[in-house]
C-alpha cells in the first residue's frame, strides 16, 4: 500500500499536509516539507496503533509518495 500525501498552501501561508485514506490524519507546517513530515509521522503514528489494536496495516515498503 502506497499512502499519498496531498498537499496545499493555505491563506495564511502554512501549508498542510493529508492522506485521504487515513481519516483525520492532516498536520500543518511552516514549510511544504514540514507538512510532509508532520503528516508522514502521524501516519505512521496512526498504522502503530492499528497494529497494537491486531487491525490490518499494508506492507510498510514504499508506503509514502508526494504529489508534485
Amino acid at each position: 500500500m502506497n499512502y499519498k500525501v496531498e498537499t496545499e498552501r493555505e491563506t495564511d501561508g502554512r501549508w498542510l499536509g493529508e492522506i485521504d485514506l487515513l481519516p483525520g490524519v492532516t498536520a500543518y507546517g511552516l514549510t511544504r516539507e514540514e507538512a510532509i513530515a508532520k503528516t508522514k509521522a502521524l501516519a505512521l503514528r496512526v498504522l502503530a496503533d492499528r497494529l497494537d489494536h491486531g487491525e490490518q496495516v499494508p506492507e510498510l515498503a514504499e508506503v509514502f509518495t508526494v504529489s508534485a
